[in-house]
């Protein structure tokens, strides 16, 4: 043997690895709808490469977002037996929002989750996004059973608000204007989206105290010596800095409205 298979098997392992590598952040940004040519040029190999290893884009897709996936089910299996069922329930949601909106291929596997025929091949008889969603509604029954989550809402209903949640969540993360992505999102903090996602969800009258946004405060200053004004403590604006200036401009003023003296 000369070695020249052991090279050849060396190279398509690392060119598979560079299409994956390449793939997971072209399909993190652009979703299913970036081109199947974007992904082999970002990996710096041919199209002809990325069908020797992958079928088909939606094949390359499953195999790119697999992992990730996986860990999501993994996650939510080895909580079904956790004390504080209500607790573990809203925590994970809300962790699930977090770690997938971010990623737009996340999104799109989570939006569509339970809603496609039989597994991929090789995935078993259930994929990772339906082992998430058995594990999820295992999840939402034990906190329905101690009492934390209403009892008129089913799995598809959390799975639909999930769906909607992410979309949101990114929406606010990322932006979007008219021609597409915006690069000055939404000024409505992280988070939001998902509290009110878990406080509609909630069997009791508590409520999640929402995350908002610092003010905008818009600085004035003093007309005297130009100072920066500091708000009152009754939140009125100040229109002076301090007595001295005040003093100046009712001097100022009146001397404007004083009659000039005729004698």
């Amino acid at each position: 043997m000369d070695g020249r298979p052991v090279v050849a098997r060396a190279d398509a392992r690392r060119n598979r690895a560079l299409v994956l590598q390449a793939a997971r952040s072209a399909f993190e940004e652009r979703g299913l709808a970036v081109p199947l040519d974007e992904i082999a040029r970002r990996a710096g190999v041919g199209a002809g490469t990325v069908y020797r290893h992958f079928p088909s884009k939606e094949a390359l897709f499953r195999e790119a977002v697999r992992d990730r996936m996986w860990l999501f089910a993994d996650a939510a299996g080895d909580l079904v037996d956790a004390d504080d069922p209500g607790g573990v329930f809203f925590r994970f949601l809300a962790s699930v929002v977090r770690l997938a909106a971010p990623n737009r291929a996340l999104c799109e596997v989570l939006e569509a989750a339970g809603e496609g025929g039989p597994a991929p091949a090789g995935e078993g008889p259930a994929g990772p996004d339906l082992e998430f969603l058995v594990a999820l509604g295992v999840l939402l029954s034990r906190a329905q059973q101690a009492g934390a989550v209403r009892a008129d809402v089913d799995l598809d209903d959390v799975r639909t608000l999930l769906a909607g949640c992410l979309a949101m969540e990114r929406r606010r993360s990322v932006g979007r204007g008219p021609a597409g992505p915006d690069p000055a999102p939404d000024t409505a903090p992280m988070g939001r989206m998902t509290a009110l996602m878990l406080d509609g969800l909630r069997a009791d009258r508590s409520v999640t105290e929402l995350p908002v946004a610092a003010p905008i405060r818009h600085e004035t200053r003093c007309p005297v010596c130009d100072a920066a004004l500091v708000a009152a403590r009754t939140g009125r604006p100040a229109r002076y800095c301090g007595g001295a200036c005040r003093q100046k401009a009712h001097r100022a003023r009146a001397r404007r409205t004083t009659p000039p003296d005729r004698g």
